[in-house]
């Protein structure tokens, strides 16, 4: 079955004065059809850089990314089209992102206008109110004809997401969709959108910071967390969260606030080697992570870069020691596995 959006082997990289930078690195991974995959990292890590590619406003420097199985560096005329219309893009500041001299129904109305998915300003007018109602701006006559400048964050983050949903995409690229509006607002803004999801069968890369956001949004999905252009750890999200393989991972998590004591008490938390972030003008050799991984293994970690690896678990994850001991421990569950056959036969 061909996946709805696929990246293979992606890598985007910037010139800062002079000098290369890869702020997305040899990114692989596949999302189907109304799945929801969270990518999660420090800011920095290529996360919006990852998304920025998929969208189509950027291009990758090597790799491929593929919708609907096509890639879309070879698409043109109507497969282009199908495709930008098809992938759709909700940003981190809606003030930023909406026009503040278009009022709400202009700036829902214009796509549909122009790509002609509406005819006559009746329709037009029951299609934008429609998209109101489903992002739960009601009633929509009461919003139809403000500016951005008089709307609420998380009212003008809604607005953003009916833009999205305008031309009827099959993919949606979140990027921090809710981390310009108070917390209080976050819940509800996810929940709009999980719904919207889960009603239209979208496929949504949700992309954030805050591993209790991806925990909340993408817990029946996959996380993907990243670290200096590299993925190094992917999973479902809750193999990532209950049992985190990676020590990125489970710095990530040792982070997120607890409200109960006791909860806090039982976290397992890391000893990082160093508190500082390499800069991507200075990338260090092999694994980006080992000048503050407390699991550093020498020569191995200094030189080879690791490769993201499945495991017998489900997830996959690029971390030297954390492969060694999962194949250490698959060769002894086989060998056990063959001893107890034997001993079967034996007593047969």
């Amino acid at each position: 079955m061909t996946a709805l959006l696929s990246l293979q082997a992606v890598t985007r990289t910037f010139k800062v004065k002079r000098q290369s930078i890869k702020a997305v690195d040899d990114v692989s991974f596949d999302i189907g059809a109304g799945e929801v995959m969270c990518l999660v990292g420090e800011s920095g890590c290529g996360k919006t850089t990852t998304g920025k590619m998929i969208a189509g406003l950027l291009a990758p420097t090597s790799g491929e990314i593929r919708f609907q199985g096509a890639n879309i560096a070879t698409l043109s005329g109507e497969t282009y089209k199908r495709y930008r219309l098809g992938v759709q893009m909700i940003h981190q500041d809606p003030y930023a992102s909406l026009n503040p001299a278009h009022t709400v129904f202009e700036t829902l109305a214009d796509p549909l206008q122009f790509h002609r998915l509406t005819t006559g300003l009746a329709d037009t007018r029951a299609r934008v109110r429609e998209l109101l109602t489903q992002v739960n701006l009601t009633p929509p006559e009461d919003f139809l004809d403000k500016y951005p400048h008089q709307l609420s964050g998380g009212q003008r983050q809604r607005v953003s997401i009916a833009r999205a949903l305008t031309v009827r995409p099959a993919f949606i690229v979140a990027d921090e969709a809710v981390a310009s509006v108070d917390t209080s607002i976050r819940i509800s803004l996810l929940g709009t959108l999980a719904e919207l999801q889960k009603r239209m069968g979208l496929g949504v890369l949700f992309i954030t910071h805050d591993l209790a956001l991806a925990k909340f949004f993408a817990w029946e999905g996959r996380i993907g967390v990243m670290y200096l252009g590299h993925i190094v750890e992917l999973g479902p999200a809750r193999q990532v969260i209950d049992q985190p393989q990676h020590p990125y991972t489970k710095v990530l998590l040792s982070a997120i606030p607890e409200a109960d004591p006791d909860a806090l008490g039982q976290k397992e938390r890391l000893r990082l080697r160093s508190d500082d972030v390499p800069s991507l003008l200075r990338l260090p050799s092999g694994c980006a992570f080992h000048p503050r991984c407390p699991w550093f293994d020498g020569e191995t970690c200094e030189n080879i870069v690791p490769r993201l690896t499945p495991l017998r678990n489900g997830s996959a994850v690029a971390c030297h020691p954390v492969t060694r001991a999962d194949a250490s421990d698959s060769a002894v569950a086989t060998r056990d596995n063959g001893l107890g056959s034997v001993s079967a036969g034996a007593g047969g």
